[in-house]
């Protein structure tokens, strides 16, 4: 019998090194990749920490180096593959684009809609591998996309893009283990990425976002309103820099007020600001949907990463349209929501409005209502 042969993506993390372990233990030939998205000079970072703490990112030449230094440990080849112009174009120039219309976009699932699922595994195809591998905590069985079994590293969210035709050509190896799990095995096999700390940013953020949101986009002071009453209650330091639900530094003229950002607009510069009951919301409308099995009429659906999921029915599916069972706090305009049934992920949309606002706001950026 021929070897199967797997592109495994490699981030220098633990979880991508346990993938590559576990599928050469498997008997595949294992190919070690990981994607170069720095530019020639990696941005210093943009905000300054403590002493003694270290950025923690993946995807950065320091990254490259254990990714290599663990597929020498399994003697596997390993490549670097230069996906910066790609990844400017599909994740980067998108992101921006997105905060400068006032959405808060989620680039990681993009990155593995068009990147990982996308331009590597039609590179891997191009080198005559049958598979590609992530280390995400996502199962695969048959067609179907599962939930990683550990609840509190599951990733299957971010997947929601992924293409159906690609499904065949995916393997996660480490879905059905925990974090836990994963680590004790690092170390079992002596690879040198078993205690290395989570990444916590953004690949393509050293520091602070909105520091790098200055620096990429033009922002200016301007008003913070109150959607409700249309009365000027602080000024914020530039709309782009404010997203949905947001409560803290919002430059408010009276900071002792519960506010929350509910609404952003940077073409007006005007961030609009509500009480906690104009942040809920019984439904949402979505666009460029991904569908990886029928919806049936009833749904889960989850909003953001660490967000339960909601009881939701399926109004319409052009526009695609859903009414949550309970209200859903900070529905939130470039975000991803993401449809299951039980553990089975269905599929998902990027979020265009949130619809049925307790507050009665009718959009977002919402119209100034007015009592009268």
């Amino acid at each position: 019998m021929l070897k199967r042969k797997v592109l495994v993506a490699m981030s220098g993390g633990v979880d991508s090194s346990v993938a590559a372990y576990l599928l050469r233990e498997a008997g595949y030939e294992v190919v070690g990749a990981m994607m170069r998205f720095w530019p020639e000079e990696p941005p210093k970072p943009s905000l300054e920490l403590p002493a003694g703490r270290a950025w923690e990112s993946c995807c950065t030449p320091e990254a490259a180096y254990e990714a290599r230094r663990v597929a020498e440990i399994l003697d596997i080849p390993f490549y670097l593959l230069d996906y910066r112009e790609t990844f400017e174009e599909e994740i980067i120039q998108p992101f921006l684009k997105d905060y400068a219309r006032g959405r808060t976009p989620n680039p990681c699932a993009r990155c593995n809609t068009f990147v990982k699922f996308g331009a590597l595994l039609q590179q891997a195809k191009r080198l005559g591998l049958d598979y590609v591998a992530t280390g995400h905590y996502v199962r695969r069985e048959g067609e179907a996309l599962l939930r990683g079994v550990d609840p509190a590293k599951d990733q299957s969210y971010f997947l929601w893009g992924t293409p159906k035709e690609a499904l065949p050509h995916l393997l996660f190896p480490v879905g059905g283990m925990t974090k836990a799990e994963v680590r004790a095995l690092a170390e079992k096999a002596g690879l040198p990425t078993a205690r290395k700390p989570e990444s916590q940013n953004l690949c393509f953020v050293s520091g602070d976002l909105k520091a790098f949101l200055r620096e990429r986009l033009r922002v200016r002071p301007g008003p913070v309103v109150d959607a409700l009453t249309g009365e000027v209650v602080g000024e914020h330091q530039g709309a782009s820099l404010y997203t949905i639900g947001q409560r803290k530094d919002l430059g408010l003229f009276k900071p002792h007020l519960e506010r929350y950002v509910v609404g952003v607009d940077p073409l007006a510069n005007v961030v609009y600001v509500g009480p906690k009951e104009a942040t809920l919301w019984l439904g949402l409308e979505g666009e460029e949907a991904n569908l990886l099995a029928e919806l049936p009429q009833e749904v889960e659906v989850q909003v953001r990463y660490r967000t339960p999921p909601v009881r939701a029915q399926v109004e319409s599916l052009s526009p695609l349209r859903l009414r949550f069972a309970t209200p859903v706090f900070a529905v939130t305009p470039g975000q991803s929501a993401a449809f299951y049934q039980g553990e089975r992920l269905l599929g998902g949309a990027v979020i265009r409005q949130g619809l049925y606002n307790l507050a009665g706001l009718a959009q977002s950026p919402p119209k100034v209502l007015t009592t009268s």
